[in-house]
């Protein structure tokens, strides 16, 4: 796959909506993605953008088979890393042969974000058990604590819940991305941090 970084334009943004045409080597490609409360919670729009612009013209240039949820989750994991998002495409594209989002996460080895958003929602409705259960079954996986408390951060910057508690479920986060940092790293950590959360949705409630 091609690895050349062509100079790529996007235009026009709406509400959750995007509609751009992106000029990739002369040729107008139209985006109707719908990225803010699925899976995309990264850097600036301006990059996501030029991201997808690049990977949606090697899956036409490579006839790279893809759904609309694969490329959000390219988008997702590159975080506007441009090589790491056409290395992730060549390598689902090669495992899989379709570039979809389950795929997409099994070669990237990360856990999936719409788990780890059910979890966020189960905490802000202060339903302790099942965003437990979704935590023990992340870790049953094989994710470490850091794989985990990476995406919550990622995927709780999008999360629709109100912005005051979204503000106290990130300072929880990031104090237990802290202690993961100075080693402190099992899962019974990890379910203080749930029950924490739990407290702050209760709180905020």
């Amino acid at each position: 796959m091609s690895h050349e970084n062509d100079e790529s334009q996007t235009s026009h943004y709406q509400g959750n909506h995007f509609d751009h045409g992106a000029v990739l080597k002369g040729t107008r490609y139209a985006f109707p993605f719908y990225f803010t409360e699925k899976l995309i919670a990264i850097t600036p729009l301006s990059l996501s953008l030029q991201v997808l612009a690049k990977i949606l013209h090697v899956c036409e240039q490579e006839d790279v088979e893809y759904t609309e949820d694969g490329l959000e989750a390219i988008v997702f994991t590159a975080q506007g890393d441009m090589r790491q998002a056409l290395n992730n495409l060549q390598s689902t594209h090669e495992g899989f042969g379709l570039v979809k989002s389950e795929n997409v996460f099994k070669v990237c080895d990360e856990p999936h974000p719409l788990l780890v958003k059910d979890m966020l929602s189960k905490c802000a409705e202060c339903k302790l058990d099942e965003a437990y259960q979704t935590m023990q079954h992340l870790w049953r996986l094989g994710y470490s604590a850091e794989d985990i408390i990476t995406n919550m951060f990622r995927v709780c910057k999008t999360h629709p819940m109100a912005e005051y508690q979204k503000l106290e479920f990130i300072k929880e986060i990031g104090y237990q991305h802290m202690r993961i940092v100075q080693g402190t790293s099992s899962l019974l950590q990890m379910a203080g941090l749930i029950a924490r959360l739990c407290q702050k949705g209760e709180a905020t409630a």
